[in-house]
């Protein structure tokens, strides 16, 4: 049981336990030099905290070093390949009034933009049943230097409008995005010109003659260019939809034929969705919330499921991992076949098999992240985007 939360308690109090403790520069524990802004996690020396041990209680972000994010935490040394030599995270763009920076982001390799949305109707999102939120860019080109800053973001001019977009990911020269719907607005699938006039065309908005629910979060499979998206309750939640019509569920649909059809059920509330390299194993994060008193019970599990290769339905359903800060949000894989998880704490990644292999601590949740072009991530945090600068690089090859 864990209560929401954006900052530690337990500042120092776990510092004694660990025998291995990088201070942003060098660390000579195993003959290894950490680069800057790493550290390095002893799990033995976790293992055991002792009748006497000071113990989680919340879901507050885990930083037994005591260190000042943003940093990355090595879980497991493999994450030093994922780093590289040189890696960085820096804040590129804040505004502490708006929560501008929360879902949907695609970058433009074009224009080296990226495209994000707001909240949707959430706390600081300035959107609810009366009101649409916003879908901005910001430019890379902008970032300049290593120290942080604040870029400027701008609003797109969607027309026509699409309605509480949440999620995004390219499609050939489009920005597809996945909304949520507002009202009596359909949930739906669009496809929006990255460039002015940004118009948009819908290319789905129901199911036989159904809404969806609120449409949360999609990728294009790697191998037949066939969209998957899910459909989840949270506009109804949100008190920006109608009670919902149909379970919550993942489709696959084909936009050379407009077939749909669903390839997986009977997951609490999905939400992130993506596919390994070679599009064979497909993720979906489920977002359970329980309030039990003042605190709430998260179940924050991320599942693999097998494709099956003739029909793309999603077989063979297995926890990859449960995330233990907060609820598991938006999923990006690398070109390696790492999975890249947004959490309360920052961003978790894990190896297929679903060890931890580190986390790109800031100390505040995330809901969404993308890479942009080898080498970099950006990650959006509600009201700050953070830049990663590393030697990942994505597992999005081709757009179809």
């Amino acid at each position: 049981m864990i209560c929401r939360a954006h900052s530690s308690p337990f500042s120092g109090l776990f510092s004694s336990l660990l025998l291995i403790v990088q201070t942003f520069s060098v660390n000579v524990a195993q003959g290894v030099k950490l680069p800057a802004q790493t550290v390095l996690i002893d799990i033995p020396g976790l293992a055991v905290l002792g009748d006497n041990g000071v113990f989680r209680t919340s879901g507050t972000p885990f930083n037994p070093t005591n260190h000042t994010s943003p940093f990355f935490q090595v879980w497991d040394m493999r994450f030093l390949d994922i780093l590289g030599p040189n890696p960085s995270v820096k804040i590129i763009a804040e505004r502490d009034d708006f929560a501008f920076a929360h879902e949907a982001p695609i970058w433009d390799p074009a224009s080296d933009r990226v495209f994000f949305a707001s909240n949707d109707g959430g706390k600081l999102g300035m959107s609810d049943l009366n009101h649409n939120n916003q879908v901005s860019f910001i430019n890379l080109k902008d970032v300049k230097g290593s120290d942080p800053q604040n870029i400027t973001f701008t609003k797109v001019p969607i027309s026509p409008d699409v309605q509480m977009v949440n999620g995004g990911t390219p499609y050939k020269d489009n920005l597809l995005f996945i909304s949520s719907g507002r009202g009596n607005s359909p949930p739906g699938l669009s496809l929006v010109n990255p460039n002015p006039p940004f118009n948009s065309t819908t290319i789905l908005d129901n199911l036989h003659g159904r809404q969806f629910n609120s449409l949360n979060d999609a990728k294009v499979h790697p191998k037949s260019g066939a969209i998957f998206f899910t459909d989840v309750v949270y506009g109804f939640i949100n008190n920006f939809r109608p009670a919902p019509l149909l379970p919550n569920q993942v489709y696959r649909f084909d936009p050379a034929t407009s077939q749909l059809r669903v390839v997986a059920d009977g997951i609490d509330k999905c939400n992130g969705i993506a596919f390994s390299p070679d599009g064979n194993i497909a993720y979906v994060w489920c977002i359970l919330f329980i309030k039990i008193g003042n605190c709430l019970a998260y179940h924050s599990s991320s599942y693999g499921f097998d494709v099956d290769p003739v029909t793309e339905t999603f077989l063979n359903r297995r926890v990859l991992a449960y995330m233990d800060t907060g609820a598991p949000d938006g999923v990006q894989v690398d070109s390696k076949g790492n999975v890249y998880a947004s959490c309360g704490d920052g961003v978790q990644v894990y190896d297929p098999s679903g060890l931890l292999l580190g986390k790109v601590f800031i100390n505040t949740v995330t809901a969404n992240l993308v890479f942009a072009g080898k080498g970099r991530l950006v990650i959006l945090a509600e009201t700050k985007i953070f830049l990663v600068e590393f030697a990942a690089a994505s597992s999005i090859v081709e757009l179809y």
